[in-house]
């Protein structure tokens, strides 16, 4: 999947000018911000959790507090610079070893100025030891810290092999060139430390599996067949296989172990490589449509003019063949992914982590306009498809299908996506027959994540207190798609059963009566002073909380944006002297029971 990109972010008029360059120079984007660090410190630690790198057009102090509550694990932290507003000054702050120190070298050359990197191994080695180049691996990372700390002492070492990235180690002089031959890895051998082997990644791995092969019967077969052949697991570039096997467990599995990309190709991509395979079959082709999947995938990637390292080796339900990369290679079609993600009420403080990464890491975005919109500069850049009110079948199919074609796509939901919202239509369409309604059967292979929010009846009953401090149910008052007389049923067993309940979709211009009889209902079985909460646009700058009773609750108080929560009834109100608490002071909330245990009553 795609890696979110750099951003930069500015929050003086004073710093806009750098800023654009900046933006310019590293294809970032832009996010301007205001003066109030109330407002940039949540959006950075939102940009540093999505995993964006940031470029912070500030004082490094303005990054250091606003980041610090997220600072955590160095090795999985995004690069983080600090630039001087007037440009006279680079500063890598994190993530020097994961391209920080690099991105801040490049900026500092177009900017004409100093780079201000720190990292000793950068400083002193001139080259990052436990942070390979692109197309090279570490064998042993573990072994690299020890290795570079000898070095910066001055412990002599030899270098053996061809890598020219390594060339500043000659420099120094404690560092002295060894013999290699053939195609030995390059190995860093820095005297009463363990050497440090760098593969390079050379290889295209196809595989082949029967449907629900034991991942650890795919894993074995490869590391058995490489093994034997003398390549290692680190010299392997991809994983390639045929689309149909776009969801295969094992196949993902492998990817995993090896902590290398897969890709698919069509059997028509597949076929166009039989006169290159080594053991064609017409009983593959007869399944499939293509004479060989695990070779011809290898030899497909590996591009042209590539042959076999290794023919086909098998299991009982696995087969696996190697090609050497020659020239530019093909990576055919990653899988695709749809990340149905809940935003909560729409305030970036509101959004889990996970929703953030999720809809950073997204190539296009699909949802209702609104709740797009809601994302602010989160959606910038992003191809985007905005959907009205209504068209929800369509916006699921259509998110579905476009992550079918391999692309990385952010189904944008309000609330949370499994409560009422999109979650359960893509998988009814999933789980529906292709010539039943359902998707076709590349969106069917898609990988389907489903992102957790804040929903309308957790916000309402934050805001108020805790009115879901026992036993609760929510019911959709919307009988669009649920008989009227399914709804009632519901409401009638929700009050008899004495639950605080979450009334969504209260109202409507054509539905007015399903919420007065509810309250009918309710008077039945609870206190006509029961606690009512009339909650909208939670979470907004025109947030609204009322509170009324079960008595006095109107219809003409409640529109579509409202949800309702109505309280058991145990339910209690307690007023703070806080005005912005609650519903004017109001709060409101469900005692458990623990009150028994206060009093000392026996349960």
């Amino acid at each position: 999947m795609s890696e979110p990109g750099p951003v930069v972010v500015g929050n003086l008029a004073s710093a806009h000018d750098t800023a654009r360059r900046v933006a310019d120079l590293t294809g970032a984007r832009l996010d301007m911000r205001g003066t109030d660090f109330t407002d940039t410190a949540p959006h950075l630690r939102g940009l540093f959790d999505a995993g964006h790198a940031i470029i912070g057009i500030m004082s490094s102090g303005i990054l250091i507090r606003a980041l610090a509550p997220s600072l955590g694990d160095k090795r999985a932290e995004p690069p983080v610079l600090a630039v001087a507003e007037d440009a006279s000054a680079v500063v890598p702050l994190l993530g020097g070893h994961r391209g920080a120190n690099a991105l801040a070298r490049q900026i500092a050359t177009s900017l004409n100025t100093g780079a201000a990197v720190t990292t000793a191994g950068d400083v002193s080695l001139g080259v990052a030891l436990d942070e390979p180049p692109e197309g090279w691996r570490l064998e042993n990372p573990e072994a690299a810290k020890p290795a570079m700390a000898a070095l910066l002492r001055g412990t002599s070492a030899t270098l053996s092999g061809e890598a020219p990235w390594l060339a500043p180690l000659l420099v120094a002089g404690t560092v002295t060139p060894a013999p290699a031959t053939g195609d030995a890895p390059v190995v860093l051998s820095v005297e009463g430390n363990e050497p440090l082997v760098f593969r390079r990644q050379q290889f295209a791995l196809g595989v082949g599996c029967a449907r629900g092969c034991p991942p650890d019967e795919l894993i074995a077969l490869v590391s058995a067949t490489l093994a034997d052949n003398g390549i290692s697991l680190f010299e392997v570039a991809s994983i390639h296989s045929i689309d149909l096997k776009a969801d295969e467990a094992a196949i993902h599995s492998l990817a995993a172990h090896l902590n290398v990309p897969a890709s698919f190709f069509s059997a028509e991509q597949l076929e166009a490589e039989t006169g290159r395979l080594k053991n064609p079959s017409d009983v593959v082709f007869a399944e499939v449509g293509c004479h060989g999947v695990a070779e011809g995938a290898a030899l497909a990637a590996a591009g042209q003019g590539a042959t076999l390292a290794i023919e086909k080796h098998k299991s009982a339900n696995a087969t696996c063949a190697l090609a050497k990369i020659t020239g530019e290679p093909s990576q055919g079609q990653p899988r695709g992914r749809l990340a149905v993600v809940g935003i909560g009420p729409g305030q970036p403080e509101w959004r889990t982590p996970e929703a953030t990464r999720l809809i950073a890491e997204a190539d296009e975005l699909v949802g209702y306009g609104l709740y797009i919109d809601l994302l602010g500069p989160a959606a910038k850049g992003k191809i985007r498809h905005d959907f009205p009110l209504g068209d929800e079948e369509a916006r699921c199919r259509h998110a579905l299908e476009a992550a079918g074609q391999g692309r990385n796509v952010a189904l944008i939901c309000s609330g949370d996506a499994g409560i009422y919202a999109m979650g359960a239509l893509v998988m009814e369409l999933l789980h529906r027959d292709t010539h039943n309604g359902g998707v076709s059967p590349a969106a069917r292979r898609v990988e389907v994540i489903h992102a957790p929010g804040i929903s309308a009846l957790q916000a309402a009953s934050a805001r108020a207190g805790a009115m879901l401090g026992h036993d609760f149910c929510a019911i959709s008052l919307s009988d669009l798609l649920t008989p009227r007389e399914d709804i009632q049923k519901r409401i009638r067993a929700a009050a008899e059963g004495d639950f605080v309940i979450a009334f969504y979709n209260p109202v409507s211009k054509r539905r007015r009566t399903l919420l007065a009889e509810a309250r009918e209902v309710l008077l039945q079985h609870r206190p006509a002073d029961t606690p009512v909460l009339l909650a909208s646009s939670l979470g907004r700058p025109e947030e609204k909380l009322v509170l009324r009773t079960l008595g006095e609750l109107s219809v003409d108080e409640v529109d579509m944006l409202t949800i309702v929560l109505v309280g058991a009834s145990t339910s209690k109100t307690v007023q703070t002297g806080d005005i912005s608490a609650g519903a004017n002071g109001t709060m409101i909330y469900t005692p458990r029971g623990y009150a028994k245990k206060m009093d000392g009553v026996p349960s």
